[in-house]
């Protein structure tokens, strides 16, 4: 079982308890958790490891190649090779991520507690204990307890002060214990604290910085994990919203225009070069249509409140649709209480007049049904005919699909001609059937009209389930005293609560939370029976639920994918080396566009180390001029530049600056926007510290080549341990190793400039090794080599072990620290650049979810008022109630045109009726033209049937103090509708 199976186990251990608030902060601590652990400390730990087995092998090589005696340095020829296998182990166990994962802190311990234990190893043997021993060892031990190893900020402080303070004791005791007394032992020692003190507080300012930008890059990471669930919710849900509306075939097409619209005219648009509008219309032959109608719901709807008649029409017709979708029928329109559709679009179907009819008879049961349960007298009546239509979408707003022909409206008059209970089809349907249904004379002829004058013949098919009835199967009303008392309406409405029909757009329910654990967007959790607040909270916290681990599973497997190995593989974004980006757009893009406010604080950290460097060397060094000036000078310049760095702080503090500052307020503004000047002044600030923290080591020729007495007065014989005696006037320049030690605090003062890019410290940090060790190994090897003769000139040993030696340390010291600062810089460099690609990718990803936003929006209100759809697109759970609404004052117009029944023809001239259908769609679009005219803002178009536009005002009108003020107000939007009326007219005029 791999971990990331265990560490789910543990997560859904959680999202068992995620009904309160403690539990969900708990399961953000654990994946912000392993996101560290997997992004951070893991690379970093392994990087350690490598730095430090290198380092030994390298003490190793170093030793050997040296011609050190064996037998004189026992305690390292077993420390090194002993640590070095300790080091081994343990990189082969960490590079299992399971192991890994739960012996974090153990491994931390052991690493730690290995190093500090070669600290004292190389202190104690190989040489004589000097105030600067084995100094940067311990640096570098706290400067990764806090960077490289996987410490809490809490637990880093603890190891590294005890790192530090043990370090100081143990050394102080041993110094005042032995017979070897030291000038300015005191102040060697307060160097010592000074030198830790500063590592200390390198260490824990950049581990505050890189938790602080891996918390960023972690919420970067959760956004953009989270929009790809959301863009493709958003997807899905525009695709389901616009198929609801609207058959596939024609939604593409519409879909690729609505999206050209939102991006703008010119944006690839392909400009229409006849003066009609897109007409998007097809022909299909061989359909069968349906028309059905509930004879007797006028009387019922009299005695319901809008509420239980939305309610009960969505619970009718959602049943309807279930019956359309078994019967492989397609609904077209819903007229009041009519209900028709078509079987055979968009794809002909051999058997769509069975379709049809198996409709009819389905419905016709589910009404008896609904009449045996409850009592209520209704009925269906339903019709059918065979033929051909043209079917799509007319008009700029409100689209709804529908269907036209002469064949239509025969279906429509065969409803009309029918009797309740029965399908009524015609003569054309019946030779479809192929003998499938068994029929009797319709005698459609004498109950409507226009099938008496097209002579039409007709026929009732008869219900083979009405023959094989038993009485078993009929429902009875339960005649309770409560069911006596209830209404007509009321009794049906808790009967059909039963069908459980899916709410209308129930799809827009919950847009962060609508997935199921496959990412698929949830279609079987739909409001069944009586919905009460408590169930719906239920589904609401289970859909919740599942978004969460939806969620939490992506972002495991991000997780699972990082490792310490993926940045140096080939990446289709960054560069292994330089970690430039391939795109040379987004690079240029990142350059320019990196803000870097908290520069200034990058020069303070730098100032701060370079005040402990001047510290140290006050201490310890001669007191000379040049000592003074220089770093006069240099304080000077550093001041200039934190004053730079603060001057937007400063003048904020004093509300009357002069204008003479303002150059340097502007000089703020652009170190924190533009790269090249915070570039420079990196150079700059890093330059100077570096320079200064071997400036005066050229300017102690005279103290180096003075004597310097060893005790300050007496001409005391000093003993060492072999019993020799040393004369009191010596060379004893005791300050050489804290130049080294100032080096290496100037190489951490170039780490600190975290967002600055890692080649530009690379190569200044290289430089300035190369520098040191020119210095170390060359121009001042022999006033090093002297101070260690001095040391050990009466010592049995006749020279140091490897650390012991100035010239070793220094040179192996620098090294080391440069390799380990430049790993950092190349970590810190790369998880910035993936940040910046997380965020350039959800900033795109957002892009695209607001331009499906947009166009479900678009989609939504081309139904349906804009008021009625914002109720759709609430995220609120109340969304999931049935839309009603009661008005008293609203004017409602239906504008037909009589003569288009005339016009109609279905003939090879005019495409059978293709052409007339173009000359309606300019009409009604024409029409829907004048909606976006401002006076005409408070019409809204309702539909339209057929050849009739039907619009109203005084929908959006909301009871507030504009309406109750004055009462001809109220009837303002009626003069509104006499207006467009006329413009309608004036319309259809020009059109003539």
């Amino acid at each position: 079982v791999s971990m990331w199976q265990e560490a789910m186990r543990g997560r859904r251990y959680l999202l068992d308890r995620s009904e309160n608030a403690t539990a969900k902060q708990k399961s953000t601590d654990w994946l912000y958790e392993s996101y560290y652990c997997m992004s951070q400390q893991h690379p970093l730990i392994v990087f350690l490891l490598l730095i430090v087995m290198g380092a030994c092998l390298a003490l190793l090589a170093v030793f050997f190649a040296s011609g050190l005696d064996i037998e004189d340095h026992v305690a390292f020829v077993i420390t090194v090779p002993t640590a070095l296998a300790i080091f081994l182990t343990i990189f082969i166990l960490v590079c299992i991520e399971s192991i890994f994962k739960k012996l974090l802190r153990i491994f931390s311990l052991v690493i730690w507690g290995c190093l500090v234990a070669m600290g004292y190893l190389f202190m104690f043997f190989g040489g004589i204990i000097c105030p600067w021993d084995q100094v940067s060892f311990f640096l570098f031990i706290i400067f990764v307890v806090y960077t490289m190893l996987p410490f809490s900020m809490r637990d880093a402080i603890i190891a590294s002060v005890l790192t530090s303070s043990s370090h100081t004791i143990v050394l102080s005791i041993c110094l005042s214990t032995t017979t070897v007394i030291m000038e300015h032992l005191v102040w060697q020692i307060l160097a010592n604290i000074i030198i830790f003190i500063c590592g200390n507080m390198a260490g824990a300012y950049h581990k505050h910085l890189m938790e602080l930008a891996l918390k960023q890059t972690y919420q970067d990471t959760c956004n953009c994990i989270k929009s790809p669930i959301k863009l493709e919710f958003e997807k899905r849900q525009q695709e389901r919203l616009l198929l609801s509306l609207l058959p596939a075939h024609i939604a593409r097409v519409m879909k690729a225009e609505i999206i050209q619209r939102l991006k703008g005219p010119n944006c690839g648009q392909v400009e229409n070069t006849n003066n009609f509008h897109n007409l998007y219309v097809q022909r299909h032959t061989n359909v069968s249509i349906l028309y059905a109608d509930i004879v007797g719901f006028t009387r019922l709807a009299s005695d319901c409140s809008p509420g239980e008649l939305v309610h009960m029409l969505n619970e009718l017709f959602g049943k309807f649709d279930q019956i359309a979708k078994e019967n492989e029928c397609m609904r077209i329109k819903i007229l009041g209480d009519c209900y028709y559709c078509v079987s055979g679009l968009p794809e002909s179907l051999p058997n769509h007049a069975k379709n049809c009819v198996k409709m009819g008879l389905d419905m016709c049961e589910a009404i008896k049904k609904v009449r045996d349960a409850t009592g209520v007298d209704i009925n269906m009546r339903v019709g059918v005919h065979s033929g051909n239509v043209l079917c799509g979408v007319i008009g700029l707003q409100k689209w709804q699909y529908d269907v036209w022909s002469h064949d239509v409206t025969l279906a429509n008059h065969m409803e009309a001609g029918g009797v309740p209970g029965r399908v009524h089809i015609t003569s054309v349907t019946l030779e479809h059937l192929n003998g499938s249904y068994k029929v009797e004379d319709g005698d459609g002829q004498n109950r409507d009209p226009y099938l008496k004058e097209h002579g039409v013949i007709t026929y009732l098919v008869i219900n083979p389930k009405g023959e094989k009835r038993s009485p078993q199967h009929h429902f009875r009303p339960r005649q309770t005293l409560d069911g006596a008392k209830m209404r007509a309406s009321v009794r049906m409405t808790r009967y059909l609560e039963s069908w459980g029909a899916a709410k209308p757009f129930a799809h827009l329910h919950h847009r962060d939370s609508m997935t199921t654990e496959n990412g698929k967007i949830n279609t079987a959790d739909v409001p069944m029976g009586q919905y009460h607040f408590q169930r719906r909270s239920e589904r609401t916290k289970s859909q919740k639920k599942r978004f969460e681990e939806e969620l939490n599973e992506r972002m495991i497997r991000t997780i699972d994918g990082i490792n310490s190995q993926k940045q140096w593989l080939k990446s289709e974004d960054i560069q292994r080396i330089s970690l430039f980006f391939h795109n040379k757009t987004l690079e240029k893009e990142e350059s320019n566009s990196t803000t870097l406010p908290a520069f200034k604080y990058y020069v303070t950290c730098a100032c701060l180390i370079f005040f402990c460097i001047f510290v140290v060397q006050i201490l310890v060094l001669p007191k000379t001029p040049v000592l003074g000036i220089s770093f006069g000078v240099a304080f000077i310049l550093l001041s200039f530049i934190l004053l730079i760095c603060f001057a937007g702080h400063l003048m904020q503090c004093s509300k009357t600056a002069s204008t003479s500052w303002l150059w340097i307020l502007r000089s703020s503004g652009i170190l924190a926007n533009k790269p090249w000047p915070r570039i420079t002044l990196t150079m700059t600030t890093t330059a100077l510290i570096l320079i200064m923290a071997v400036f005066n080591m050229f300017f102690l020729d005279d103290s180096v080549s003075s004597p310097v007495p060893v005790f300050n007065t007496s001409n005391e014989t000093l003993y060492y341990s072999n019993g020799q005696a040393l004369r009191f006037l010596e060379k004893n320049n005791f300050y050489l190793p804290y130049f080294i030690y100032s080096c290496i605090l100037g190489l951490i003062s170039c780490s600190v400039f975290l967002r600055i890019n890692y080649e530009l410290k690379m190569i200044i940090m290289m430089t300035a090794v190369a520098g040191y060790n020119i210095i170390i190994l060359q121009t001042h090897a022999s006033v090093l080599d002297e101070y260690s003769k001095f040391l050990y000139k009466t010592e049995i040993l006749d020279r140091p072990g490897v650390l012991k030696d100035l010239k070793t340390m220094g040179s192996v010291s620098l090294f080391i620290f440069f390799v380990t600062l430049l790993v950092l810089a190349r970590q810190n460099e790369y998880y910035c650049r993936l940040d910046f690609l997380w965020k350039n990718k959800f900033k795109k990803e957002c892009e695209e979810i607001e331009t499906m936003e947009n166009l479900n929006r678009v989609l939504l209100e081309n139904v349906l008022p804009a008021h009625v759809a914002e109720h759709f697109l609430a995220r609120n759970w109340k969304n999931e109630d049935l839309y009603h609404q009661s008005y008293d004052l609203v004017c409602v117009m239906f504008a037909s045109i009589p003569d288009f029944k005339e016009f109609y023809t279905e003939s090879d001239v005019n495409k059978e009726g293709l052409e007339c259908l173009r000359l309606l769609n300019e009409i009604i679009a024409d029409f829907d033209e004048l909606l976006s005219k401002p006076k005409f803002s408070g019409v809204e178009k309702i539909k339209t049937i057929g050849s009739t536009y039907m619009a109203a005002t005084g929908l959006n009108a909301s009871p507030g103090p504009e309406y109750t003020q004055e009462h001809d107000r109220q009837y303002m939007h009626i003069g509104t509708m006499v207006e467009f009326a006329f413009a309608l007219v004036g319309k259809l005029d020009v059109i003539n």
